[in-house]
């Protein structure tokens, strides 16, 4: 009789320690599904999130260190009704390939790699779209810091990209972002001490501690017109935000839709749990273009 009570309340704790599991996944918004697609050569490894009514439909892409899929970015993504398709950078993880970076002794911002990691989220937009089963939900690309480069490539090259949004992401070359990283050299104090003028400076007439072609993101923002949305925090050390600002409002003079939001009291990390709202706004952008894109489509 012990044997039966013993096992009797094994399996009733077990039951109890597994149902609010169980509860969570039956209750959540949206599904998850593994995935595998090639790009360039390579098998890269993620995951789609698919909120039982989309609103949109977005591939994140990464910022500059060795990053797995975001997978808690994007639930967040998909409990406002965002499908999302979320991956390991290439070398990273389930994907494979190479990671470039100066954690491995390599340059990650030269031409080379830039491209390389822009065919890789092209290559994610369009298995991306194979599995939508609405094919005219739009598409955007949202990404953090590096991305800066490597979204205005991917949307050049690939016209299934709708929209994008971009958290801390230069509009400057590489090689000026270098020159004022170097200048801030991590120092978080770095804006207590130092004025716009000092960095524009140092940006323009300091000596390129590293020898390669840079690439310049308005060379592939000037050939498309796509919706665009910048968050900056304007404490950032790792880029020089009005300089980016500035070309932004460049771009706009001439009829780009692009448009940036600034915020003071914040630096690179924009994509911040205690200080969401960034997030919201470029939540409410989203909605917001991709109801316009939708009835901007021709009927038929």
């Amino acid at each position: 009789m012990m044997n039966i009570n013993f096992f009797y309340n094994l399996f009733t704790w077990l039951i109890l320690t597994i149902l609010p599991e169980m509860v969570f996944s039956q209750t959540m918004d949206f599904t998850t599904q593994n995935v595998k697609f090639e790009s360039e050569g390579v098998t890269l490894a993620g995951s789609i999130l698919t909120p039982k009514k989309i609103v949109a439909a977005v591939v994140i892409v990464h910022g500059s260190d060795p990053v797995k899929r975001e997978m808690e970015f994007a639930k967040r993504l998909a409990k406002e009704g965002f499908a999302v398709l979320t991956y390991d950078k290439r070398g990273v993880g389930e994907s494979g390939g190479l990671y470039a970076g100066p954690s491995v002794g390599t340059n990650n911002i030269d031409n080379t790699n830039l491209n390389l990691l822009a065919q890789d989220a092209s290559s994610a937009v369009n298995t991306f779209q194979t599995y939508l089963k609405d094919k005219k939900i739009p598409i955007g690309l949202i990404g953090f810091s590096q991305a800066g480069w490597i979204i205005p490539i991917a949307a050049s090259k690939n016209t299934l990209v709708k929209f994008m949004v971009l958290f801390s992401c230069p509009t400057i070359t590489t090689l000026e972002q270098l020159r004022f990283q170097f200048y801030t050299n991590g120092n978080d104090n770095f804006w207590e001490n130092h004025t716009e003028a000092d960095a524009r400076e140092h940006i323009k007439n300091d000596v390129d501690r590293y020898q390669f072609t840079a690439t310049d993101p308005k060379n592939f923002l000037n050939s498309i017109s796509i919706p665009g949305l910048w968050l900056f925090g304007e404490k950032d050390i790792q880029i020089p935000v009005k300089l980016c600002i500035e070309q932004l409002n460049t771009l706009k003079a001439e009829g780009k839709p692009f448009e940036y939001t600034l915020f003071s009291k914040i630096g690179h990390n924009t994509v911040n749990d205690n200080y969401t709202v960034p997030f919201d706004i470029s939540i409410q952008w989203i909605k917001q273009k991709t109801s316009e894109i939708k009835k901007s489509k021709p009927l038929k």
